[in-house]
């Protein structure tokens, strides 16, 4: 280590250097997946913070809203002009084509610093059919605090673009009535964090919680940094011991978050999406003794039109005839037998063997389910 940060440091934590260098090699054996805590945990209280705004687009092309059915436009224009000094009387309601309201969001990343700049998103909250070739005029951006965060403006960049004909035929590509400003904000005000407590701890926060990986980890940072470093709180946080000055605990932190740890494997569970019909089944998932049958019924109705010509001179009427063809089909799949402890791949392979769809195969796991045979949570999204 350089003497910069062997000043830094307590004389604990100047073993660290051993530490990463004998976890590199065990991480490098084979059949150990471990990964780094930088990419299993995030700092509790270090977070971003949502910003809302609301402001006007203008010099749209005829483009923004109908102020007619939008009346909170002219009086937001009206309101801003008054501020210019620009004076329009009460009685008089310009018509304004190429103006639009919009709610301008945005995030304000976590350490964010006066004059920094960040992304901003705009969307019309009014009948403006585009934003294409607008600008946005200053926009205070506030938190949940009611207080301000960030100015906004600028150009408006817009993926969308709609074309009309005069017939009231129309094509629309993507969403012409959003936009975002690449750097359109500038932070006017920053936010305080956990980083910046004097109390000498961080608490770290699993983004996937499971015991046995908070275990893991407040052993692997024990065994580089010291007993008592860490300890896990629960299954998701683990409070970590770090030095009160800020410049310290940066590098306290950035060596800690190279460690690897090997995460504790996942339950078995069984994700059902019923929106896409996508089964995704965990490696665990196991199921005992069990016998399935599975077919199908399909039913096909057929509507087939004829006409009836009357003979010659019978006075008769010329009339259509609808008749109908029924035809009904029943798979001949066999009955399979799942013997205890089957594995995921015998279970694919069994239900893959009678043809099962996405659909069918979600109600025979339910059915395993209730049987009391099926090892796993099933999950519907």
């Amino acid at each position: 280590m350089s003497a910069t940060l062997n000043r830094l440091l307590t004389p604990r934590l100047r073993r660290v250097t051993a530490w990463l260098c004998m976890v590199a090699l065990v991480a490098a054996s084979p059949g150990l997946r471990a990964e780094r805590i930088k990419d299993m945990v995030s700092i509790g209280g270090v977070r971003t913070n949502q910003l809302i705004g609301y402001g006007l687009v203008v010099g749209l092309n005829a483009t923004g809203d109908q102020t007619s059915q939008t009346q909170f436009t002219v009086q937001s224009m009206k309101s801003m002009l008054a501020q210019l000094g620009v004076a329009i009387p009460e009685n008089i309601n310009p018509q304004l084509k190429n103006v639009a309201a919009v709610i301008v969001h945005a995030e304000l990343p976590a350490f964010s610093k006066t004059g920094q700049t960040i992304d901003v998103t705009v969307s019309s909250i009014g009948n403006a059919s585009s934003l294409r070739g607008g600008a946005l005029l200053m926009t205070p951006l506030k938190g949940a605090d009611g207080s301000v965060y960030a100015m906004a403006q600028g150009n408006l960049i817009v993926g969308g673009f709609g074309i009309a004909g005069q017939d009231g035929s129309q094509i629309t590509v993507n969403i012409p009535s959003s936009g975002r400003i690449p750097n359109g904000a500038t932070v006017e005000r920053e936010v305080l964090s956990a980083f910046d407590s004097p109390v000498p701890a961080l608490t770290l926060n699993l983004h996937q919680s499971d015991f046995t990986t908070a275990q893991r980890l407040s052993d692997q940072i024990n065994t580089a940094f010291g007993d008592g470093t860490a300890f896990a709180l629960d299954s998701t946080a683990i409070r970590v011991a770090t030095p009160v000055e800020n410049d310290k605990k940066v590098a306290f932190l950035a060596l800690l978050e190279d460690l690897e740890v090997q995460p504790g494997e996942a339950s078995a569970r069984i994700i059902i999406n019923s929106r896409t019909g996508t089964v995704v089944i965990g490696r665990h998932v196991v199921v005992e003794e069990a016998a399935v049958a599975h077919g199908n019924l399909t039913v096909t109705i057929a509507e087939n039109n004829s006409v009836s010509q009357p003979g010659a001179f019978s006075k008769g009427e010329t009339k259509d005839v609808k008749k109908s063809t029924l035809n009904v089909q029943e798979d001949n799949n066999r009955m399979f037998l799942f013997k205890p402890g089957v594995s995921l791949d015998e279970l694919v392979r069994a239900v893959n063997q009678v043809g099962a769809s996405p659909s069918d195969l979600v109600a025979i796991l339910e059915a395993l389910q209730q049987v009391g045979a099926l090892r796993a949570q099933l999950i519907v999204i």
